[in-house]
C-alpha cells in the first residue's frame, strides 16, 4: 500500500470512528432528554397527587349498589380512590363539609386537609344494617344500664353520660338529647385527650333506605348543632339513595 493510500485509509477509519462516536453521543443525549422529560412529567403528576392527598375534585357521579339500595355519589364525596367506581359494594365511605354539605374542591382544600384549628368535615358511610335498632333505639335496652348517673349538662339540651368501668367503653361518653314526640338523639363521643386528638370524635348511626345503616362521625364542636346536623344528614341520605325496596 502506498503512503497516499494508507493516509486515505486512516482518514476513512477516523471518519468512521468520529461518526460512530457522534451517534453514541447523540443517543446518550436523546436518552438523557427523554429521561429528563419523564422525570419532569412524573414529578408534576406526583406533585399533583401529593397536593390532592387522596382527594379528587371530579364530580363524576357513581352508582353503588348495597343490598337493595342504589346510592348515587360524586367522586369528590367518596373518601377512598378504590371506592370511586360503579357497581356493588358492602360499604361506601364518604365525607363532606359542614354546613355546605359539599364534597372536595380546590377551594375547600384547607378544610379537607384539616388546616388550622377549624373542624368542618363529617365522615359518613353506608352499609347493610346488622342490628335491628339504630343508636337511638339502643339507648334504653343496651346503653342505659351501662351509664353513670347523673350525667353532665352539655350544649343545646345534651346530657353527657360516662360509661361504667365494666362497660368496655373506655374514654367515651354517651351524648343524649331528648326530643318531645320523637326518639332521642344519641351519639357516642370520645372524651379527654382522645377527643382532642381526633378530627371527628363523635359518632352516630341511623337507619335509612332499605335495611341500610348510615353512620356518621363529626367534630365535637358540632354537638351543639345536633338538631340541624341530624336533619341535614337524613336529607343527604335521602338525596343519595335513589332506589329502595
Amino acid at each position: 500500500m502506498t503512503q497516499s493510500a494508507a493516509a486515505s485509509h486512516d482518514a476513512g477509519d477516523i471518519r468512521a470512528v468520529d461518526s460512530s462516536l457522534m451517534m453514541k453521543v447523540f443517543y446518550v443525549f436523546l436518552a438523557l432528554a427523554l429521561l429528563s422529560a419523564g422525570i419532569s412529567a412524573a414529578g408534576k403528576w406526583f406533585g399533583k397527587s401529593m397536593a390532592m392527598a387522596g382527594h379528587t375534585n371530579s364530580r363524576t357521579l357513581r352508582e353503588i349498589v348495597i343490598g337493595n339500595n342504589v346510592i348515587e355519589a360524586p367522586d369528590n364525596m367518596i373518601r377512598f380512590e378504590r371506592e370511586r367506581h360503579d357497581g356493588t359494594a358492602d360499604r361506601l365511605d364518604l365525607y363532606l363539609r359542614w354546613p355546605s354539605m359539599d364534597g372536595y374542591t380546590d377551594e375547600a382544600r384547607a378544610d379537607f386537609n384539616h388546616a388550622g384549628d377549624s373542624r368542618r368535615i363529617i365522615f359518613f358511610s353506608f352499609d347493610e344494617s346488622v342490628m335491628s335498632r339504630d343508636m337511638s333505639g339502643r339507648l334504653e335496652p343496651i346503653y342505659s344500664p351501662m351509664l353513670v348517673r347523673p350525667g353532665m349538662p352539655g350544649p343545646s339540651g345534651v346530657t353527657n353520660y360516662e360509661f361504667t368501668a365494666q362497660s368496655g367503653y373506655l374514654n367515651e361518653v354517651l351524648a343524649v338529647a331528648e326530643q318531645p314526640g320523637g326518639e332521642p338523639f344519641v351519639a357516642r363521643c370520645l372524651s379527654g385527650a382522645s377527643a382532642a386528638e381526633s378530627l371527628a370524635p363523635c359518632e352516630r348511626d341511623i337507619h335509612v333506605g332499605d335495611n341500610l345503616s348510615l353512620s356518621y362521625r363529626f367534630p365535637l364542636e358540632l354537638l351543639g348543632q345536633w338538631r340541624e346536623l341530624d336533619a341535614a344528614m337524613r336529607r343527604q341520605a335521602s338525596s343519595m339513595i335513589k332506589t329502595a325496596g
